[in-house]
Order: C-alpha cells, then structure tokens, then sequence
C-alpha cells in the first residue's frame, strides 16, 4: 500500500478551520445540553461554590470546563468546543498512527472530526458531559495499549469526574491491558483523590453525594418513556443510518480485511466495542449523545478499514454523503442566520424573556427560574437567588419528561426543597415551564403560595411569564 504523505500541522490547521467554521454558525444559539453547566459555572464566578450553593446534577468537570473562557457564551463557547473536538481528533491520529501508520492516522482524525460536526446539533455542539468524555475515552486506552498505566488512570480519573460511564473506559483499559490495572487504579485514585478532597474541605462533598448519585440513581432508574425496547431499536437504527460509512469501514477491517495475527487482537475489538454498547444502553434512554462512545473504536477501526479497502473506499466517502446531506445543509441557514427551528424555539422565547427582565433589574437583583431554562441566567447576567437553578428537584419530576408529564420520581426531598425556596427572596421569578405544562407551574404548589403572593406579573412571551418582586410600602 502506498504511503499517505501530508502536511500534518497543516492538515491540523485546516481541521480547525473547519470545525471552527462549523461551530461559529451556532454562535447565537445555547443547546439545551450546555445550558445548566453553563449557569452553573457563571455561578462560581458569582462567588458561590459547586454543590453547596449551586444544585448541579453532574460531575464537576462539567461545570468547571466552562471556567477556562469566563463561562462565556456566543464565540468564545464555539471556539472552546472547536479546539477540544481538535484534541479528540489528534489522539484519533496518534492512537491509529501507532497502531499501523500515519495513513490510517490521518483517516482517524478525519472520520472523528466528521462525525463530531455532521450529527444531531443538539448532541455534537454541546461541550456536555458526553462529548466530553471522548478525549478522556481516547486518552486513556491510547496509554493503556502503550503500557502507560498510570498516566492512563489519570485520564480515567478526568473522565469519572465527567460521567460515572468512564468507569466502562477503565474496564476497556483492563481488557487492554491487565497486568497494569494496579497503576491504573493508582492514577484514577490520584486524580479524583484531588477532586473529593477539594470538594470536602469547601463543605460541598454530602451534597456532591446528593445531588450526583441519589439523584442520578433516580432519575438512571426512571424511564421517561413507556416503551424503552422499541425506543432503542428505532434509535440504534437511526444512528446506524447515519453512521453507515463508519460502520462498513470498521466491519471490513473485522470481518475480511483484517489480516490473521494482526494487532490488536480480537478479543481487544470485542471488549472495547461491547463495553461502549453498554455504555450507549446505560438508563435505557439511547440519546443521540450516548453514542459518542462508540465513536473512539469505531473511529480507529474504520480507519484501518478505509487504507485496507484501496481504490474501493472511494465507497466510504460517497457513504459519507448521507450525514453531510442530512445535517450539513443546516450550518449554511444558521449562517445564514434563519434559525426559525421548532427545536431552538425555547432558546429563542429564552433571550426574548431575558430582553423583557433586563431593563427592569438594578444592581443586586436576583434570579430564580421555575422549569428547565438554564439559559436565562445566562442571557439576563443576573446571579441565582438560590442554589436551585432549576425546578427538577423542586418538583421531583425530570426535565426530561417535564413538559408533557408531571408525575414525580421522587417526592420527599422535592417538598423539603419547596420549602427552602419560600426562605428565599428573589427579585425576578421567570416560569419557563407553566405555560408548557400548566399542571407543573410554579402556581400549583401550596407551600409556594404564600411566598408567591409577594410577587406579580411584570411581562411575558411566548413560553415565559416574568415576575418580579412587589416591593415593600414605604
């Protein structure tokens, strides 16, 4: 086989040019994933600390990424998520690279960085907590298949305090490597030792405890829809559909392509992609965004698939027409700046109320949104008035589920909740959900009546009411 030769800091550099490209068209848009970190982090900026005084239902990283561009939103959030898809495409290269050359290195980046643009925006855009575990997933089994176990648990440790899924990766780890899982266990204990001892000595670890296991737990154990086998057979479908050309790569290399004895061995393909399908099925939801983590070993075998193939992967790039198809002509409306999308009308009706608060705050009001709209306090600037940015544990019922079901999965530590809201005094009251689901607005609760009658009406649209504060006579 002929020798691929490219330029490869200027292969990088048109890569970022392009998923840089692609991210800006999303600067004047907050996807529903990245809202709540996003807030959450501003929070910290606000003075408050992770748990303690801000409810945040994901590991730490997730929220504190945000912090390195100022929990910024517009251009600064789309160049961060171009330059971290940038850092997954490049340990796609090394990892394929060191496995068999740099063609298929090249392959790697490239069918990774394709895959991280032309999907559901919803699920690519996002810098939320699935997107974020790629570079960690990556990172982690390169150095175990390296013999570098401990700095392969470090990465491991990095993603735990992502998603709890990184422990699926520590499992491929093993399989990749077992005589290392010693100083694998030693490097994931190192780096989230450091994270559970900064998080004890700032008094936030029982609420860490509470927030991201028991109500993980909960919500992992519930649901939301009432047939999850037919869901995840429709879903899996959908995304083979859309990922044909990754799979026909990778199934050539497994099945005809892949010569006898050649590394890695089988039993390593087989651990690794039967440990991401758990992965995809944990909590039985299959999420466009669960799926990233069959994008690392698909990715490297599709790559070694597409050099074995020859003159025929001409096949693989007309496969990849279908995503390109799909999802490419959306970047050129958002360019275009015709965003009218049934799935970014929440977004739009989110910085239609926050134009509404705005004139009407002054130095030191506050904040309280009612229903999942995370993006509020981001558009309007103004701080939480409590450590609730959310109505999820406030109602019990799942921002999943919220605004067509009103049924709780969880009830007792809601009603407790309830009653710290009414201790609290903010300025702006903003009901993201009522107007959607009007037997879950903030109206309907009876321990919230009393302190609600200090509030009224000042404004709404389309899917918000604002309230704000009666202020005290005189």
């Amino acid at each position: 086989m002929r020798s691929v030769r490219f330029n490869q800091p200027l292969f990088f550099f048109v890569l970022l040019t392009l998923v840089a490209a692609a991210r800006l068209c999303h600067v004047e848009i907050l996807w529903a994933e990245e809202t709540l970190p996003l807030a959450a982090a501003e929070q910290v900026l606000h003075g408050k600390t992770l748990y303690r005084d801000v409810w945040f239902d994901k590991p730490p990283l997730v929220a504190a990424v945000n912090l390195l561009w100022g929990a910024r939103d517009s251009w600064p959030l789309r160049l961060a998520g171009a330059l971290y898809q940038l850092l997954a495409c490049w340990l796609a290269f090394r990892f394929a690279r060191d496995l068999w050359s740099p063609a298929e290195g090249y392959w790697a980046a490239g069918l990774v960085g394709f895959f991280l643009t032309f999907d559901f925006p919803s699920a690519v855009i996002p810098l939320a907590s699935d997107l974020l575990l790629v570079v960690p997933h990556l990172a982690a089994v390169w150095l175990a298949w390296k013999r570098r176990p401990f700095a392969s648990g470090l990465w491991l440790g990095v993603g735990f305090l992502i998603s709890p899924k990184a422990l699926l990766v520590a499992a491929v780890c093993a399989v990749w490597y077992p005589s290392g899982v010693f100083w694998m266990a030693a490097g994931f204990l190192a780096a989230s030792g450091v994270a559970t001892l900064w998080l004890a000595a700032a008094g936030a670890l029982p609420s860490y405890w509470d927030q991201v296991w028991r109500w993980g737990r909960v919500y992992a154990s519930t649901p939301s829809l009432d047939r999850p086998v037919w869901n995840a057979m429709v879903r899996t479908a959908d995304w083979a559909g859309f990922h044909i050309a990754l799979l026909a790569a990778a199934s050539w290399y497994f099945g005809s392509g892949r010569k006898a004895g050649e590394p890695p061995a089988p039993r390593l393909w087989a651990g690794w992609c039967g440990l991401s399908l758990m992965a995809v099925a944990t909590g039985f939801r299959f999420f466009p965004r669960y799926y990233f983590f069959l994008l690392p070993p698909l990715a490297l075998a599709a790559a070694r698939g597409s050099t074995l193939l020859g003159r025929r992967r001409v096949w693989i790039a007309l496969l990849l027409l279908i995503p390109l198809a799909r999802f490419g002509p959306r970047y050129a409306l958002l360019a275009a700046r015709h965003i009218d999308w049934v799935d970014t009308s929440m977004d739009r009706d989110s910085r239609s109320a926050a134009a509404v608060a705005r004139p009407l705050a002054h130095l030191g009001s506050t904040l309280f949104v009612w229903g999942f709209r995370p993006e509020l306090y981001v558009y309007t600037g103004l701080p939480a008035a409590t450590r609730f940015l959310d109505s999820q544990p406030l109602t019990g019922v799942p921002a999943d589920r919220h605004l067509t079901q009103s049924t709780p999965v969880e009830t007792i530590f809601a009603r407790a909740h309830r009653g710290e809201l009414a201790r609290s005094s903010p300025t702006f009251v903003m009901d993201g959900l009522g107007l959607y689901n009007p037997r879950l607005a903030i109206t309907q609760f009876p321990e919230l009546a009393e302190w609600f009658s200090h509030y009224r009406e000042v404004g709404r649209v389309a899917g918000t009411v604002i309230y704000q504060v009666i202020p005290a006579p005189p």
